[in-house]
This record gives C-alpha cells, sequence and structure tokens, in this order.
C-alpha cells in the first residue's frame, strides 16, 4: 500500500486541499459502511478516531448506522420497506417527499452490495417520486436490490458504478411499482410531516424533530407483489371521498380532544385567512393548506375514476359558447376523443366557435371555460389522441389545481372536517400535485415553548 503511490510528485498536482480529499474519502467510507451491516468500521484520521460504525445485525442497530451516515432526520422521516417478488427483493429506507434535498447528496443504491449509480434505476426513482415531490427537488434514499447475479453485467464500467441489466423493463418496473406503492401508502394515519418551527426572539430557529413514522422495534413496514388484496371496484373507492360533498355532524370547537376517539386530523376549529384550516387533534394545532389538500384529494379520485373508466360528464343545462381562435379550434375538434375521454362533450359550431354541452363531474362548480382553456391547451401538446395515456396525469392534475377549492372561500365547519377525513383515507395526501405540502403538526410542547410554560 505504500508502495503504491511512492510517485507522489506525478499525482499530487491533481490533489486538492486536504478538507477536500477527506471529504471524498468519508464518502467513499460511508458507502462500504452502509453495504455490509455486518462489518464493524473505525476511521481513524490524523492519529484520532473520528468514526466508529458498529456492527449492525438488526433493524434497530442498522438504522443508528443509518443515523450516523445520513444524519437523524434522514431516519425520521424514512420509511423502511422490504419487498420481493420474481426473484427480486427491495429493501431499505425512503424518505418522505417533505425531507426533500436540493442535490442528490442523500441517494444511496446498491445492487447485491455494489453502490451503483443506474440510470434505469434513477428514472425508476424518479417516476415513484413525480406526483408527490416539488420541483427542482431530489428524493432521498438508502435501498438495497438483490438479483440473481446471472441478471446483472458489473463489467460495463471501469469504475463498476454502472450495471446492465439483462431485464432492464422488469428491474424498472419492480422498483416503480413498489416505490410508488410505498409512497402511495404513507396517509395523516401512518405519519406525521415535519412539525412547524418555533422559535422564540433572540434564540436560533431550530427544526424539532417528531417521532419516527415507523416503530423499529414493534413492526416492519413490508409489502408483496403483486397486491394480495383484491382491487376494490370504483364505487367501492369513490366512497372514500364521498362525505367530501356530504355534510358531516359539527365537531363544536369548544368541546374536548381526547386520544381515545380523535382522528389523526383531529377537528376543525375555524378557517384562518381563507386559506387555511386550524384543527385540533391530540397532539396539538394542526394547519392545512385548504387549496393544497383539496387539489390532491380531486386529482387521485379523477385518478381512480380514470384508470376505472368512470369519469363521469355532467351535462350542461344550458351549452356555454366559447370563442377561441381558428386554431384553438381546430384542436378542439382533431381531439375531441381525447376531450370525450375525460368527461367533456364538445361541438364545434363555427369557424371560432365552441360549444361545450357537458363537463366532467368531480369538478362542477368551477369557471367552465378557463378550464376547458387549460385542458385545451394541455391536449394540443398531444401528437394524437392515442398518447394520451402518456399525459393524463399531468392533464388531470392541472384540472384538480382548477378545479380545488381557492383562498377566501369560506367553509363551513362540517366542510372542512369533511375535508379532513378525506385526507386522511386519501393516497400522498401529504403534498399537493406539485409537491408542496398540505398540512403540518405543531405540537403542545411547542406552544408551551413558544409562550414560557413550565419555565
Amino acid at each position: 500500500m505504500r508502495d503504491l503511490f511512492f510517485n507522489t510528485p506525478a499525482r499530487r498536482r491533481f490533489l486538492r486541499t486536504e478538507r477536500t480529499e477527506y471529504g471524498r474519502i468519508e464518502e467513499v467510507i460511508h458507502r462500504l459502511a452502509l453495504s455490509r451491516f455486518d462489518v464493524g468500521l473505525r476511521v481513524r484520521h490524523n492519529g484520532r478516531q473520528v468514526q466508529d460504525f458498529a456492527r449492525a445485525d438488526d433493524l434497530p442497530a442498522q438504522e443508528r448506522r443509518i443515523a450516523a451516515v445520513c444524519g437523524q432526520p434522514f431516519l425520521e422521516q424514512a420509511r423502511h420497506l422490504e419487498v420481493e417478488h420474481q426473484g427480486l427483493r427491495l429493501h431499505g429506507w425512503i424518505a418522505l417527499p417533505t425531507y426533500s434535498r436540493s442535490q442528490a447528496d442523500l441517494q444511496y443504491f446498491y445492487v447485491n452490495g455494489r453502490a451503483v449509480r443506474d440510470k434505469v434505476i434513477g428514472h425508476a426513482v424518479r417516476q415513484a417520486y413525480r406526483d408527490v415531490l416539488y420541483q427542482n427537488r431530489y428524493p432521498a434514499f438508502v435501498l438495497f436490490l438483490e438479483i440473481p447475479p446471472r441478471d446483472v453485467d458489473v463489467n460495463v464500467h471501469p469504475t463498476k458504478h454502472e450495471v446492465r441489466f439483462r431485464e432492464a423493463r422488469q428491474v424498472h418496473d419492480f422498483l416503480f411499482s413498489m416505490l410508488h406503492r410505498a409512497l402511495a401508502e404513507i396517509t395523516p394515519g401512518d405519519a406525521r410531516p415535519a412539525p412547524a418551527t418555533v422559535s422564540l426572539p433572540g434564540e436560533n430557529t431550530r427544526e424539532t424533530t417528531h417521532e419516527s413514522i415507523h416503530n423499529v422495534t414493534a413492526r416492519q413496514h413490508s409489502m408483496s407483489f403483486p397486491s394480495a388484496r383484491p382491487a376494490p371496484g370504483v364505487s367501492e373507492r369513490m366512497a372514500t371521498y364521498a362525505d367530501l360533498h356530504r355534510p358531516v355532524p359539527e365537531q363544536s370547537p369548544a368541546a374536548p380532544v381526547s386520544a381515545g376517539d380523535t382522528p389523526p386530523l383531529g377537528f376543525a376549529l375555524a378557517q384562518l385567512k381563507g386559506a387555511y384550516i386550524l384543527a385540533e387533534n391530540r397532539d396539538g394545532l394542526v394547519l392545512v393548506d385548504l387549496h393544497a389538500a383539496h387539489e390532491r384529494v380531486l386529482y387521485e379520485r379523477m385518478k381512480i375514476a380514470w384508470r376505472d373508466g368512470a369519469l363521469a360528464s355532467q351535462p350542461l343545462l344550458v351549452p356555454m359558447t366559447l370563442t377561441l381562435s381558428e386554431a384553438e379550434a381546430d384542436a378542439a375538434e382533431h381531439h375531441a376523443a381525447a376531450f370525450d375521454a375525460i368527461g367533456f362533450s364538445l361541438d364545434r359550431s363555427g369557424p371560432t366557435t365552441l360549444l361545450v354541452r357537458a363537463v366532467p363531474a368531480l369538478v362542477r362548480g368551477v369557471e367552465i371555460e378557463a378550464l376547458v382553456r387549460d385542458v385545451l391547451a394541455d391536449i394540443r401538446t398531444l401528437d394524437s389522441a392515442d398518447r394520451l395515456d402518456g399525459r393524463i396525469d399531468e392533464i388531470l392534475g392541472n384540472m384538480a389545481c382548477r378545479a380545488a377549492v381557492h383562498a377566501n372561500r369560506p367553509l363551513a365547519v362540517a366542510e372542512m372536517n369533511a375535508l379532513l377525513r378525506a385526507m386522511e383515507s386519501t393516497e400522498r395526501s401529504g403534498q399537493c400535485n406539485h409537491g408542496r405540502p398540505t398540512w403540518t403538526q405543531v405540537s403542545l410542547e411547542e406552544l408551551d415553548r413558544l409562550f414560557l410554560r413550565g419555565r
């Protein structure tokens, strides 16, 4: 080892500062530490021990090593998963979308114990986070894929950082399906986002950590592929959202909230500035972004209806006449089948005139002209109607954004409670369609600290 670098003058000019080079070495050690939990590692630098990774033979010990490498906040915002299907096994930790990063600096992926950066893997992960990640943000994860050695070629790159899968599509679909499902199953009943930061004048603002979203000593999240339970019919799945448009018994703001019968998001107290819902749950105060939350609920509802072939139309009592440019009218006529598929009924009645006879039932109450123009702008980017499937999530997401409750619309307490209940049963309800958080928690401890109680 000493003789390997004996000719230092030839290499010294390629080295940076000692701190920079140590950072690179540390990253290599971190990747090794995560690849072999059954091996203990001790790192000495300048005669001083700087890191000590004890052998980790069980899940709690492994999570302690994860926290040592990735930080305790990552672990507290992460969900453990383990799944196996047709010879492929995926296990590890994925961070909640609210713990996204400005850089891809907390992404560790291993194939049969080897750290890799692969385009197939990267695309599958990005697609899984697509609906819940804010723009220009990166997910954080520590994941391990085990695959039969004959199905992967590790000799395609000199540094061994890239691999080639024999069945790349199978690996991609497996990773996407498992991660997409794991993120979808995170609801307010399972986890809480990072609470709001509360600081006193003169104190440094700091993030307050919260209870881990999984109990590592009591249970371990696991999934099977495909799902063991049969997929419910559209009527059963749509019933989840029925309360959003149905009056519910009003909860008195003054009524005490007990730990036994309180739903995860609690009960609504008031509406703040027409944009936020204030609710009380067993842990303290819940703040909900009204538009973002309703947008996610509508979006998931539309996706369910679309995939079950039940995106119903609502005929208008009197058809609405729209005046467009001739190019827009041509596009509407050309993509008539695409409009029909998402619940619109449009007829061209002149060179620049369009009749709107029906709109999707799920967006009732929205400004129809603005909605049709927005959807038309999206659909005009399609080359042909048969490409609608590839863009449907984007189009439905924009429709949901337009149809969701906007600020300064007053809601009754019953309506606010109905939205809270819908959020608790909606997949990915922690983020809106654009990746923004929909709710946050302010605990009683934080409120007590704000008002100096107990000091």
